[in-house]
């Protein structure tokens, strides 16, 4: 690859010099009357600069595709990895949604490293009859259109997490409504489920789903157990979450729309009823409403004709803010309606004391990063002993280090997600937590993701 790649960069040059018009001398023939020869043109100094650049790029690609050429793919990789240390920081300087913006364009046209170094075998993890290589996601709210699912899967993320996704194109809130507090770790948004709706996102799935099943047709061997290798749009897991629209009064006939417009191209199907910049949204959360809006839901998923695989799994996000009795609601409501799994948690409308000094922490709208583990991590811990294990649990919420997402994992979650930690760090930091991870289960004496799974509720 790096041998193709610096042949390719060679090329291009050579073919650049060779369009070059030399600077040719007229030819003058003599004749017996012919005017004296004019002194040789003297070629301008900076066309020689212009000379000496070219040889020495020419000579950099040379040595450099032949030097690269040496080197193993996962050496090649790992620079790749490295080197967006060098592009991230340029980021800081931008307005925080306009870096938001041309991260996700930039992943969607593949200029982002694509991981080609096996995961660890201790960290895959089997889940609703498929298989995760690892299990750090992307949370949804990053990719909300889903314009580079692709890319971001490519980085080496276990399984990416698109929307939410309303049913009507809407803006969202008014801007400025992202603001980073980068010495927290933080960011507070408000973006009010800015979306451009089903029928788009469903576009982009549904020529993606193509292409994938197409590439794992190619490349799968015949042989394959009842476990399925990533989802069923090909390689990676690919999950959707559902919002409402704000002006919208019927909360589950949105959720409906979305599920029998977009589950078709979906690993797994997620309810957002815990962001705090849609008013009303939190409401969804109580135990009566809940199982209402849950219970349609399902039968909307369950009378929709499945394959062999059947319908994809049903999760519910929910946020940090809640008390002993909420939580306890909606362990009741998602054991007794057999929900496949919950998420924990989304932002918070809280502001520790880490982050409330910061001018920027009186903006309204949801923290996430750091200083939110605490809180969303305890709240995954309740809810694993409340629901007794019986519910998969997805960690979210202030990981940024491969030791956070273990912490997570001792606490219940089968997986976990990132996203603030993520739009700080790059690329660079995938590789980095999955080898953190693995590192911390061997220090512990654990074999896999399983044995880990809610060690400290035991």
């Amino acid at each position: 690859m790096a041998t193709r790649f610096a042949l390719k960069l060679l090329k291009q040059s050579v073919s650049n010099v060779v369009r070059q018009k030399p600077n040719v001398v007229p030819r003058y023939h003599y004749c017996t009357n012919a005017a004296p020869t004019p002194p040789p043109r003297k070629i301008p100094h900076s066309s020689k600069k212009g000379r000496l650049f070219t040889g020495a790029t020419l000579a950099l690609l040379i040595g450099g595709g032949a030097y690269a050429s040496t080197v193993d793919e996962a050496t090649f990789c790992s620079w790749m990895f490295n080197a967006t240390k060098l592009v991230n920081p340029f980021f800081a300087f931008l307005d925080p949604e306009v870096a938001h913006r041309l991260a996700v364009s930039a992943a969607a046209r593949g200029w982002v490293p694509r991981e080609k170094r096996p995961d660890p075998s201790m960290l895959g993890v089997e889940l609703w009859g498929k298989r995760f290589s690892n299990p750090i996601g992307l949370s949804a709210g990053f990719d909300k259109n889903a314009e580079a699912v692709e890319g971001l899967l490519g980085l080496g993320f276990g399984f990416v997490e698109v929307g939410s996704v309303t049913p009507v194109p809407q803006e969202g809130n008014p801007k400025p409504r992202i603001f980073r507090l980068p010495k927290e770790g933080a960011i507070i948004n408000r973006c009010g489920f800015n979306s451009e709706g089903i029928v788009a996102v469903a576009k982009r799935l549904g020529a993606q789903h193509g292409k994938r099943k197409l590439e794992t047709s190619t490349t799968s061997s015949p042989a394959e157990d009842d476990v399925k290798q990533g989802g069923k749009a090909g390689p990676g897991i690919l999950g959707v979450n559902l919002g409402k629209n704000k002006t919208s009064e019927d909360a589950a006939a949105d959720y409906v729309q979305g599920v029998h417009t977009l589950s078709q191209y979906a690993d797994y199907l997620v309810i957002n009823v815990s962001s705090p910049n849609t008013p009303g949204l939190r409401q969804l959360q109580g135990r009566k409403q809940l199982k209402d809006l849950v219970k349609k839901v399902q039968a909307a998923r369950d009378e929709m004709q499945w394959g062999e695989e059947g319908p994809p799994p049903l999760l519910v996000k929910i946020a940090p803010d809640l008390s002993r009795q909420d939580l306890e609601d909606i362990a009741a409501v998602a054991l007794a309606l057999r929900l496949d799994g919950l998420i924990i948690s989304n932002t918070s409308i809280q502001r520790p004391d880490s982050v409330s000094k910061n001018p920027v922490a009186q903006e309204t709208g949801g923290l996430s990063g750091k200083p939110i583990f605490p809180l969303s991590t305890n709240i995954l811990k309740e809810m694993y002993i409340l629901t007794k294990g019986k519910i998969p649990l997805i960690g979210c919420g202030g990981i940024s280090s491969g030791e956070d997402a273990y912490k997570k994992v001792r606490a219940g979650a089968s997986l976990v997600q990132l996203y603030t930690a993520f739009a700080y760090g790059g690329p660079a930091l995938i590789p980095q937590l999955k080898a953190e991870l693995a590192q911390c289960l061997e220090r512990d004496g654990f074999k896999s993701i399983y044995e880990a799974v809610g060690a400290d509720c035991r």
